[in-house]
């Protein structure tokens, strides 16, 4: 019951709303210019840590050790000749990069950098170190991030060219199938906290964070965020190796820079809401907690938040550095056959563990009950698979009794090899040059190695 009036008092918004208008835009340009500083330094880290880590030299240049590249990539694509495609729809062409960006800039509104009680003087005057909270807010940051994907599509589709079609649709099949997931996982911590509030759910972190409490639904969303901004090694939108540069392949310039610019928030918006949801927000971490009593009070929360932002931005670099990216067929079934399906099971244990919470039963009642439950599926699900085994196998010995021949994976199938039951198109080959002496080509076509082989 305490816990329940904690949530209540926290999702009191009487704090926000009541700041001057300067303060508010001061606010405003604060969020701003701290996303673009962050954006630049992230560029440049990524580059380094990239190179450390499969050992090549990374930018040393521009600045020392190669500190002002991003500033200098920057300069030089707004520099660069703008050119638009003939074929191209010229309003969405232009419009499609804006509607990327933008949103991105949208859902650090409502991040809390700090304890809403707790407010700091800015020129005199006391305000809360967050820009303001809704009753609703992951839904709102749910919502601008879906508002930036359209982006994409319609980069893709304005294109007038087959790769950013391409490119595009693939970008709405990953919104479409990781967002569910991420949304699941946010479900678990709305169960757990009793709120949508950024910042009650912050509160809802004080003696465990939702990392530690709820960490399927923190695995989750990591990979689902990984999925939501294009990232290596689920960057199929803009891969080179089959789509030249995907959504982005037509354009150049300033709308280039905006696409590349609306990544990089994006990724730092993300890590922004796992620090928030799942990591305690602002709130120091343990060691630090556990000796020093003002760690939380002043301006160090915003030190905090932003040393977990970066720690979480680090894990972007990491696996980009270490995974190759993987097939499309094997992204999507990651994201609808184990994602979604592992949220939904996950969901129903944690509403089931609140429940019967709520009903006063001990910690030991619960994990038996829960338990229980979980060896039952487990059980359910391994009958499954032995039965599926048996099928599989009774119909191998069929085909091989009916003497098919059997199923090579990588016949012809380099780089990729096929999947099972499909069968290439024989590969085109140069005609014997005895038979097209007979249909009228002979010595006309004969090449430098031919004439070699005839005069050995």
């Amino acid at each position: 019951m305490e816990a329940g009036h904690r949530v209540l008092a926290a999702e009191d918004l009487s704090l926000f709303g009541g700041d001057p208008w300067w303060l508010i835009l001061l606010k405003v340009v604060f969020c701003f210019a701290m996303l673009m500083v962050t954006v630049l330094i992230a560029i440049v880290f990524e580059r380094k840590i990239l190179g450390w880590m499969q050992q090549r030299i990374g930018p040393n240049r521009h600045g020392p050790w190669g500190m002002l590249q991003s500033l200098a990539d920057g300069v030089k694509l707004m520099l660069k000749e703008d050119v638009v495609v003939k074929r191209a729809d010229k309003a969405v062409y232009v419009l499609a990069p804006i509607v990327a960006a933008v949103p991105a800039f949208m859902s650090v509104a409502v991040i809390p950098f700090g304890p809403a009680g707790n407010e700091v003087s800015v020129f005199g005057e006391r305000t809360a170190m967050q820009l303001t909270d809704l009753p609703i807010a992951v839904l709102y940051i749910l919502a601008t991030a879906s508002v930036g994907i359209y982006g994409i599509v319609l980069a893709g589709w304005s294109s007038g060219s087959t790769y950013p079609l391409l490119g595009g649709l693939r970008s709405c099949a990953q919104m479409i199938s990781y967002e569910i997931a991420m949304g699941l996982s946010f479900a678990a911590v709305f169960i757990h906290s009793g709120s949508m509030s950024t910042s009650a759910i912050v509160d809802a972190q004080g003696e465990r964070w939702f990392a530690v409490l709820l960490p399927v639904s923190f695995l989750i969303y990591i990979v689902a965020m990984i999925g939501e901004t294009n990232r290596a090694p689920f960057d199929m939108p803009e891969s080179e190796g089959d789509l030249v540069g995907g959504f982005n392949t037509e354009y150049s310039s300033i709308k280039f820079a905006m696409f590349m610019l609306a990544e990089y928030i994006n990724m730092v918006t993300v890590s922004m809401v796992a620090v928030t949801l799942f990591l305690g927000g602002w709130r120091a971490p343990w060691p630090v907690s556990g000796f020093w009593e003002g760690a939380n009070h002043g301006w160090w929360p915003l030190l905090w938040f932003l040393l977990k932002v970066s720690a979480t931005l680090f894990v972007f670099i990491w696996v980009r550095a270490s995974v190759p990216r993987v097939r499309y067929d094997q992204f999507m079934k990651l994201g609808w056959k184990v994602l979604i399906p592992v949220s939904m099971v996950w969901l129903m244990l944690v509403a089931t563990v609140r429940a019967l919470r709520n009903e006063g039963y001990d910690f030991q009642r619960i994990v038996l009950y829960v338990g229980g439950g979980v060896i039952a599926l487990l059980l359910i699900s391994f009958v499954l698979d032995v039965l599926r085994d048996r099928e599989d196998k009774r119909v191998a010995a069929e085909e091989e009794a009916a003497g098919a021949p059997p199923f090579d994976p990588l016949a012809g199938g380099f780089p990729v090899p096929p999947l099972p039951g499909q069968t290439l198109p024989p590969v085109p080959r140069r005609r014997p040059r005895q038979e097209r002496q007979l249909v009228g080509n002979g010595p006309a076509e004969t090449t430098h190695g031919e004439e070699a082989d005839g005069a050995r």
